[in-house]
Formats: C-alpha cells, sequence, structure tokens
C-alpha cells in the first residue's frame, strides 16, 4: 500500500478539502520534494470560485519551497536532503516553446495525450502544479522534469525570504521586464497586491525614475513607497488618469503595468502611457475585456500591450534569489 500524505484538493466550485492522497511515485526525471514553506496565490482564489477550470481532486497550489526527498534516476547535481525551490512554471527546455523563447507556453509533456499539437506550444501549460498536475499545497509535490527546474537556496536564506520567488516575485518582475523599462522613464503600476508591489520593485530595479503606484488601500500604497514608488494615488480620492497626465504634463506615462485583472484597471491602464507607450498585463482575467477606442487610438497609436506568464525554470529561481540576497 502506497505511503499517505495529507493534501488541499480541489472538490468543486467553492469547496476545497484537506484529504490524504498517495504520496507520488518518483520518475527517472522527477524529484519528489517535501514541502517546508508555500503560499496562496489570486490564482487559487479564482481556482476556487471556478473561474479557472481545474479537475475534481486535483491537488492546488504552485509555489514550492522544501527539502528533497528523493530523486529520479536521471536527475543529476542534486541531493536527498537539500533545500531548493522550483518555479511556478515548469517547462521542459528541450520543447520547441523553450528554444523559441516561450517557455511558460510549453505543453511538449501533454503531446502523447493528444492534448497539445505536435511542436507543442499550448497557452499558459508551462504552468503545471496546481493546473495540470497536483501541486505545492501538500506534503510532498512532485517536481517534473527536475534537472531544469530545481533551484537550490542559499544557505543564508530562509524558507520565508524565498518564498515569493516561484511565482509571486517571477511574475511582479516580468509585468516590469515586459514593460520594457528604460532609464528614465515615469513608470504607472495598477493594483499594489504582492505582485503588483513586485512589479514597482521591479520598475525601481530596472531603471524607472518615476513610479506611480495606483491602489484603492493606504496601508498597500505606504508599501509601494518602501519598494520604490514615487508617488502613490489612492483611486477613491481622485481620477487617477486625469492626475496621471497632470502629473506627467500631458505627455502620458512611458509604459504601464496592470497587476489585478479587471476592466476597470485594464481600462485605466491604456489611458496613461504616451502614444508609442506600453501597456504590460499581469492580471488574470476572469470576464469578458473590452478595449476602450478612443484610449486606443483606433489602433493607430503604436501602443503595444503585451502579456506575460511567470516565467520558471532554475535559472530565472537563482536569479531571484541572488536579488533576495542583495536586500
Amino acid at each position: 500500500m502506497s505511503a499517505m500524505m495529507k493534501a488541499a484538493i480541489f472538490i468543486e466550485p467553492g469547496r476545497i478539502e484537506i484529504a490524504d492522497k498517495p504520496i507520488p511515485d518518483v520518475g527517472p526525471n522527477d524529484a519528489l520534494v517535501r514541502i517546508t514553506t508555500t503560499t496562496i496565490c489570486g490564482t487559487d482564489v479564482h481556482i476556487l470560485k471556478g473561474e479557472y477550470p481545474v479537475a475534481k481532486g486535483l491537488t492546488i497550489g504552485h509555489e514550492p519551497v522544501g527539502v528533497v526527498e528523493k530523486l529520479g534516476s536521471a536527475v543529476q547535481g542534486y541531493s536527498e536532503g537539500q533545500r531548493v525551490i522550483a518555479g511556478a512554471i515548469c517547462p521542459n527546455f528541450n520543447s520547441y516553446a523553450a528554444q523559441d523563447g516561450a517557455a511558460s507556453q510549453d505543453g511538449s509533456y501533454l503531446v502523447p495525450t493528444g492534448l497539445c499539437g505536435c511542436h507543442g506550444y499550448k497557452a499558459t501549460a508551462g504552468w503545471r502544479f496546481g493546473n495540470l498536475i497536483d501541486g505545492t499545497q501538500a506534503e510532498y509535490v512532485l517536481v517534473p522534469d527536475a534537472q531544469a527546474n530545481l533551484a537550490p537556496i542559499p544557505d543564508g536564506l530562509t524558507d520565508e525570504q524565498v518564498l515569493m520567488c516561484p511565482d509571486i516575485m517571477s511574475t511582479g518582475f516580468k509585468g516590469a521586464e515586459n514593460a520594457r523599462i528604460k532609464i528614465g522613464d515615469t513608470v504607472v503600476v495598477f493594483a499594489q497586491g504582492p505582485i503588483g508591489l513586485c512589479a514597482t520593485a521591479g520598475a525601481r530595479l530596472l531603471g524607472a525614475s518615476t513610479i506611480i503606484a495606483v491602489d484603492g488601500n493606504d496601508h498597500r500604497l505606504g508599501i509601494s513607497k518602501k519598494l520604490g514608488a514615487d508617488i502613490t494615488l489612492n483611486f477613491n480620492n481622485c481620477d487617477v488618469v486625469e492626475e496621471i497626465m497632470k502629473l506627467t504634463k500631458g505627455r502620458g506615462a512611458d509604459s504601464s503595468i496592470e497587476a489585478l485583472g479587471t476592466q476597470a484597471t485594464f481600462a485605466s491602464a491604456l489611458r496613461v502611457p504616451k502614444p508609442g507607450g506600453t501597456l504590460s498585463s499581469l492580471g488574470v482575467y476572469s470576464s469578458a475585456l473590452t478595449i476602450p477606442l478612443s484610449a486606443f487610438a483606433a489602433g493607430l497609436g503604436d501602443h503595444a500591450i503585451v502579456t506575460a506568464l511567470c516565467p520558471g525554470g532554475k535559472e530565472r529561481m537563482r536569479r531571484l534569489m541572488n536579488v533576495v540576497a542583495s536586500g
């Protein structure tokens, strides 16, 4: 009889339960990680509400921090008992999608099942944990393609310090990277939840000289100031689009980052970039989304709208942990 573990599993919309599940068997390319720390993401809330469909009985969660319990026979360079993290996104870096620069959209492992075309491109398929395979809100998680996805935790960092790296920090920083920020830019970040706060920090690291943080919660706006925001706007107290245009003397921002996933924030984020500016969209949208025609300049304003799914892989995780270690 298989050894058992506790796991948080999806039952139906509005219902997640703690249940017993077998501890996964380890294949040659896998690693079994004993979870020491994990967290809840906004995407888990979408799953709970039934806004993002997953299979009944699936273990949710996608932020693994833990200790290697067992290694597959083909996995080299790691040891049992080693502290590790893995990205929320676990691509196979031999895939067409990964070699084309779209590793987060790698569905190559689904080709034998017929759920993906022969070249292995499938939107969001790089997100396996808590989506297409059992996730991390359990005592153990099986990390696929472990050679490419396991990242050792430096001795000087605690599990809690690296907990944001697998998803929240990686996603927020990707939003800043996709905003095409240049030194001296003005950047607006809409929503200052955990991902938006990471986008604010990322914009500062990339060289933005003026960062405007927008939220409806003064406490979060206060945190954003500590992470690099120069100006904070509470949308309950002002027309943020009008205020941003005043602050930029009518020029508009060089880029905006949308970190919530609602029609209102998307529309505002599209209205503030200058002609030729960029909207970097991070939100997970769960209802119909429309583009305001006037803000889009009828499609003739040289705007760029860029979307992203959190990057994964051990090199991404190594770099993010370096940022944490640097303070």
